[in-house]
């Protein structure tokens, strides 16, 4: 294993234990821990981990909270990009969501267009979706995960793959006028990442406060999208980007609906 598939493998490693030593990354990548100790400065320097006497762990900044305190973070800006996103939803789609709480805050806003089939992995989501007239739900069955109240891995990847969506929703936990989109998960990124080619149409739902933030695992360039939907106009450098690859970007205005 070269050193940046090292440095990819200590930043997944770390998304599901938070913290490891020294000496346990050294006997899993069977390297001196010295080799480890480099490889923890250029993270440590690319603002990726921290260091702590004998071992590293992922900065608070870069660890996701569960899915409920999500849900009410950035609230009002979420649900404005939801009812924004609503808008291009037409009678009679296929529609995929990831199990992103932006996603989440559209699936409440879904209530006009007719006879939609709805894909997604997010259990909260199909739960909006669930009793909804005239949709017809599509749960991808997998390995749970519980913070994120989504299902993950070969198995969810493998059903969502057999659909062809209309219309692709997902959101992004960064977005950088260099690196393009990233998330925090690599089994989110990886879910993403793996549909894109399905959908005809792919839109991203992003708050404005993930603009220039340092993700973890990148999942898609500028030119893989069609459409972003966020709540505040982009920067100059990350809207020059957009525009090089042709993103529609559309910002969301106004009160959300006081009834979803």
């Amino acid at each position: 294993m070269n050193s940046g598939d090292r440095l990819l493998e200590i930043l997944r490693l770390l998304q599901v234990t938070r913290s490891c030593s020294i000496g346990e990354l050294a006997r899993r990548f069977d390297v001196s821990e010295e080799t480890i100790r480099r490889d923890v400065r250029q993270l440590e320097q690319a603002g990726r981990v921290s260091k702590f006497h004998g071992g590293v762990r992922l900065p608070e900044a870069l660890i996701e909270p569960p899915h409920q305190v999500r849900l009410q973070e950035e609230a009002g800006a979420k649900r404005l990009i939801g009812e924004a996103a609503v808008g291009l939803v037409e009678d009679g789609m296929t529609v995929l969501f990831d199990c992103s709480t932006t996603a989440h805050w559209m699936a409440r806003a879904l209530t006009r267009p007719r006879s939609l089939s709805v894909v997604t992995n997010g259990l909260e989501i199909a739960s909006e979706i669930l009793n909804r007239d005239s949709y017809r739900l599509f749960l991808a069955g997998g390995r749970v995960d519980v913070d994120y109240r989504a299902t993950f891995g070969p198995d969810a990847i493998a059903y969502a793959r057999r659909f062809t969506p209309d219309i692709m929703f997902v959101s992004t936990g960064a977005l950088d006028a260099r690196r393009g989109f990233m998330d925090f998960s690599s089994d989110e990124a990886d879910f993403k990442r793996a549909l894109f080619d399905r959908a005809r149409r792919v839109v991203v739902l992003c708050t404005s406060n993930k603009f220039g933030k340092a993700g973890v695992m990148h999942f898609a360039d500028f030119a893989e999208v069609n459409d972003l939907i966020t709540d505040a106009a982009p920067p100059s450098d990350l809207q020059a980007a957009l525009d090089a690859a042709s993103v529609r970007v559309t910002v969301a205005s106004g009160e959300p609906d006081p009834e979803l």
